[in-house]
């Protein structure tokens, strides 16, 4: 996999079926009434991304651990609020629409049955094993995600980019650095600083209260990064108010555990995986079966048309 050139897209697989989830109606069924609008929805995705942007390579990154615990240790907030039911052993159960669950085994079942690559890795989230692939990559790297914490990857120099679903698919926001420094005065390194500062509730991060997103982005501007900025704390020199001072102070222990949270990791150990953009199915047998059985119809048909050719 580390000589493997081409361009490689990465899925953020939870993030993209929660969308197909709510963005196709529950209506869409298998012959036997259940719900499996994720699941047509994600294949529809993929089919979309395939054609407009033409990678070589292709994994479905995975949630094997959606809130790990070492992270938890370190905040003990972190994605709390989503959490249906806590675990003495193994990743706490999320909270998760009652007819999306069902789905996800098949989703799977038919990734594998197609031959797209599908990785997650114990005691790791998916956005970790996005970062493994990204740090690793030797040519350009789409990652697609509806999670913004991933724009912390972007890289013009290496070519990564996030293409962030809009609507759909069919509208997504190519993220460079150029769109990045426009909307948050930052680049992607300084994204995941920006990020812990200003706190993110959807993640159960408290922040540094008082420090918003335009604060945190001119902190960032004038020392560099949170190391210049914790710096500038004990420097009676630096240009920041008094309660600026007083509130950075105060949120040194968050601070000091923070950047371990919210950066994605990547050192994880990544399974040797074939990467390469199946053009058929490696179990037509399957194929045929989750089809028939789960009422795919067009959309799987339109994958494995798109993926042939």
């Amino acid at each position: 996999m580390r000589g493997v050139t081409g361009r490689l897209m990465l899925l953020d697989t939870a993030s993209l079926y929660f969308r197909a989830y709510f963005g196709v109606p529950d209506t869409v069924k298998a012959p036997d009434g259940t719900p499996v609008n994720a699941v047509r929805g994600l294949l529809e995705f993929i089919d979309r991304l395939v054609r407009d942007h033409h990678p070589d390579r292709l994994v479905a990154c995975m949630d094997a651990d959606w809130r790990p615990r070492w992270r938890v240790d370190l905040i003990p907030s972190y994605k709390a609020h989503r959490v249906a039911e806590a675990r003495e052993t193994g990743p706490d159960e999320e909270e998760v629409p009652d007819t999306l669950s069902p789905q996800v085994p098949v989703i799977e079942a038919v990734l594998d049955a197609v031959g797209i690559a599908r990785v997650g890795v114990a005691r790791y989230e998916a956005d970790d094993v996005i970062g493994t692939f990204t740090a690793r990559a030797k040519g350009p790297v789409d990652i697609v995600t509806g999670d913004r914490d991933l724009y912390q990857l972007v890289d013009d120099a290496r070519g990564v980019r996030v293409l962030y679903p809009l609507k759909g698919v069919g509208s997504l926001q190519l993220t460079d650095e150029a769109w990045l420094r426009e909307k948050y005065g930052v680049d992607g390194a300084g994204y995941a600083d920006l990020a812990l500062l200003r706190g993110d509730p959807s993640d159960g991060l408290p922040g540094v209260p008082g420090i918003g997103e335009k604060t945190a982005a001119k902190l960032l501007a004038e020392f560099g990064d949170l190391a210049g900025i914790i710096a500038a704390v004990g420097d009676p020199k630096a240009k920041l108010t008094p309660s600026q001072r007083k509130r950075l102070d105060e949120a040194r222990p968050y601070l000091a555990v923070a950047p371990k949270v919210v950066k994605v990791a990547d050192d994880v150990p990544l399974p040797d995986v074939d990467t390469t953009l199946p053009r058929a199915p490696r179990d037509p047998a399957a194929v045929e079966e989750l089809a028939a059985r789960w009422g795919l119809g067009g959309s799987l048909q339109r994958l494995l048309a798109t993926l042939a050719v």
